[in-house]
């Protein structure tokens, strides 16, 4: 039985960046209703939602303080289902972000689990230690240690695996599972088509006694270390998701379960994606990409820098994912998301580039998960102010920039191009200064454009990264790049070139990653031209690829 979201085309919208329908300076879910004629002319047929819930906005929304009302900052239930309506009238399916593995300190039931130490929602998070002694050494991803004094004054601690105000849920409590079914179920019943469960893979956690082993054994517990393999996809993530999927697939059988598995090598994620495993559809891993070291200057933090892609891991990592998956699920095809630099400020160094990288990517087997603005070629804002980053680490290298040799706009420039909140700026409409038609007034995340892209000159130029979008997702909606066989051919690293079969069909994706002019050996009944980006020539058997140039050839 094929489902709908075997050929789904997913766009990410950060809904606060997208449009702006009130003039408050943030997105809103009416923004996004407004802009579907647009995502219609695109070509995409499924979006994903950041979150919209009740939230403090300390992260962002993935600290949830109400799982079943909307933040009023975008909108309504009202507004939600008007938008869920309207996306199905015109084909677009609607996938929410889940966020199952903490929420918000301001959620109820962690506020009555810090009140009173024998609240039944004591049990619905992680409170340990004693005697003001924290349990163990684990450090949290966002800084620090995971464990958090408990606010109640009983000298335990509570655990974070992220910010201190998000509190993990106890995924041991049945009742904990119970409630997240609830919520989704809840939010299924609305309409929505999926769910991307956020941070799934974290859900469990190891013997909370037990610190990560460090040289210095008699002040173990002053050295905090991120240790991921006591709380990341350990055996019992399964074991309490697979109740959790099925009930889900019992009652809504077409709903897209997407799950966010950021460390999750091939065989996890085949053990997450089979379908005798009753769990996950597909999943997003981080594991695609691998930082270039080579060029990162020594002297200066490696996390704030700039980096390249390792093309060598890539082709290896991507044609591994591929081949493992084959038979098993759909992978997850991106380049860009809200975690991370936008794919023309981190890796692209021309257009041309952007889309012959888009072109590799999206072609290959598997699910696109488009970030909004990417078809327009959309860069990282750059920051002139260092809170704009939210990033403690960030803030102190630009404070100390001068001790680095560096000016502070030089070092505002660098965190730019390698941070990712540059890249959650609001979606320029318009070329109309001061913000592009996303709002009337200031939007809430500013900085300087590095592009001049925005749609309403986009639409209207048919050689514009728009217009090769809709053509690419054209293509990439044809039978044989939804449904073909993918095989790498041996070509060297300096270019990326693949096969798609299906029956009598076939196709060549061929990419330059060089900034040289190449030569590529082909088989010469592959001469009709599907798709293009940049420059080539066909010279017999003979491809020749202009720098970062792509092609797509057919029989």
């Amino acid at each position: 039985m094929t489902h709908w979201y075997e050929h789904a085309i997913i766009y990410q919208i950060y809904p606060k960046s997208f449009q702006d329908s009130n003039d408050d300076g943030i997105g809103d879910l009416n923004g996004i209703r407004q802009r579907l004629p647009y995502l219609q002319q695109l070509g995409i047929n499924t979006i994903w939602l950041n979150p919209i819930f009740v939230s403090p906005q300390v992260d962002n929304g993935y600290d949830v303080a109400d799982y079943f009302k909307i933040d009023p900052r975008m909108g309504t239930m009202k507004d939600m289902k008007a938008l869920i309506s309207a996306c199905h009238q015109v084909g677009i399916h609607v996938l929410l972000d889940f966020v199952l593995n903490h929420t918000s300190d301001q959620n109820e039931w962690f506020k009555k689990a810090k009140s009173d130490p024998h609240s039944q929602y004591r049990d619905y998070y992680i409170f340990a230690g004693a005697n003001n002694q924290r349990p163990n050494n684990w450090g949290s991803f966002f800084g620090g240690s995971v464990w958090e004094p408990d606010p109640a004054g009983t000298g335990q601690f509570y655990f974070h695996l992220f910010d201190k105000h998000m509190p993990d849920l106890n995924w041991r409590n049945p009742k904990v599972r119970q409630e997240m079914l609830k919520i989704a179920e809840f939010w299924l019943a609305q309409g929505i088509d999926g769910l991307r469960l956020d941070a799934f893979i974290h859900i469990a956690k190891a013997d909370l006694r037990q610190s990560f082993p460090v040289k210095e054994i008699a002040n173990e517990n002053d050295q905090t270390i991120v240790a991921e393999p006591f709380f990341a996809n350990l055996p019992q993530v399964q074991k309490w998701l697979r109740p959790f999927c099925e009930e889900i697939k019992k009652d809504y059988p077409e709903a897209l379960l997407l799950g966010e598995a950021a460390s999750a090598n091939v065989n996890l994620a085949a053990d997450y994606t089979a379908k005798d495993h009753h769990l996950l559809d597909s999943v997003v891993t981080f594991r695609y990409f691998k930082d270039d070291q080579r060029h990162i200057d020594p002297n200066l933090p490696a996390a704030v820098q700039p980096k390249g892609l390792d093309w060598d891991a890539f082709k290896k990592t991507q044609v591994i994912w591929q081949q493992t998956l084959g038979q098993v699920s759909q992978p997850t095809l991106y380049w860009s998301n809200h975690d991370m630099p936008r794919l023309a400020s981190r890796i692209a160094k021309t257009e041309t580039q952007a889309r012959s990288l888009a072109m590799l990517m999206y072609l290959q087997r598997g699910i696109p998960i488009i970030y909004y603005g990417e078809e327009l070629g959309l860069k990282n804002l750059l920051f002139t102010a260092k809170e704009e980053f939210n990033d403690q680490e960030a803030e102190r290298f630009i404070t100390k920039a001068a001790d680095w040799g560096l000016t502070k706009a030089e070092a505002l420039k660098m965190v730019s191009q390698a941070h990712k909140m540059p890249a959650r700026g609001p979606m320029p409409w318009t070329a109309k200064k001061p913000n592009y038609g996303f709002s009337k007034v200031s939007p809430w995340l500013e900085g300087q454009s590095q592009n001049n892209a925005n749609v309403q000159a986009e639409l209207d130029d048919p050689d514009s990264m728009f217009n090769f979008y809709r053509q690419l997702l054209s293509l990439k909606k044809t039978a044989l790049f939804q449904s073909g066989s993918f095989y790498l051919l041996a070509t060297a690293n300096d270019s990326y070139v693949y096969q798609r079969d299906l029956a009598n069909d076939s196709a060549i994706v061929a990419v330059s990653l060089s900034s040289q002019k190449l030569r590529i050996k082909l088989p010469s009944e592959y001469r009709k031209v599907m798709l293009t980006a940049g420059q080539h020539y066909l010279n017999k058997d003979e491809l020749i690829l202009m720098p970062y140039s792509g092609v797509v050839l057919s029989k």
